[in-house]
């Protein structure tokens, strides 16, 4: 076994794991995420020479994994994200009221969030869900975002404060269903002002 194959066996495959649930996390689908992992890991093998043993393995293949999906959204189709930022702005506004209206201005103090949280990020588009991922649960930097996904950072800040609002009316709608708040006072907040 070469000096190549034995670092790349004792640094990179133990992380399998940890890149499977990368993928996993970006497409939704276990056919679309192992072939997104065969990928990356062919690729770690290919550039193996180019990785820098003092830094972080996890973050290196995670990249990988992330530009490997990009290479294949990109040949599949382009999206476009139509910005409207005092749009925005004003629905956010009125989601904001709607939840202190109706109670659930601490909600997120009272509630056991993880599986809500999971479940509304598998729900979001996967333009807004590959941004909130990156940012929300691994840390990334809105640069950073933007070079893995080969989009200006404007383009990262839009996607990220719209699917950040996506999950604050999903978290809502929890909320509701749990009910840790009057459903009638959030229908007449978020009616008000139409």
């Amino acid at each position: 076994m070469s000096s190549h194959d034995a670092e790349f066996q004792a640094i990179a495959l133990p992380l399998l794991p940890a890149v499977t649930r990368v993928a996993r996390a970006l497409v939704r689908d276990d056919a679309d995420a192992d072939d997104l992992v065969q990928e990356t890991f062919l690729r770690a093998y290919r550039y193996w020479h180019t990785f820098d043993k003092s830094t972080d393995c996890r973050r290196w293949l995670s990249a990988i994994c992330r530009n490997a999906l990009y290479d294949m959204r990109r040949r599949e189709r382009h999206v476009t994200a139509v910005e409207d930022a005092e749009l925005e702005s004003l629905a956010a506004a009125r989601l904001h009221k709607a939840a202190v209206t109706a109670g659930l201005g601490d909600m997120y103090d009272r509630l056991d969030l993880g599986p809500a949280i999971m479940k509304a990020i598998a729900a979001l588009d996967p333009v807004f869900r590959e941004v909130v991922e990156l940012s929300d649960v691994e840390g990334h930097s809105y640069e950073e975002i933007a070079v893995a996904l080969d989009i200006p950072i404007g383009t990262v800040r839009s996607r990220l404060y719209r699917g950040r609002r996506h999950l604050q009316e999903d978290l809502m709608v929890y909320a509701l269903d749990a009910g840790y708040a009057r459903p009638s006072d959030a229908a007449n907040a978020g009616a008000t002002n139409d």
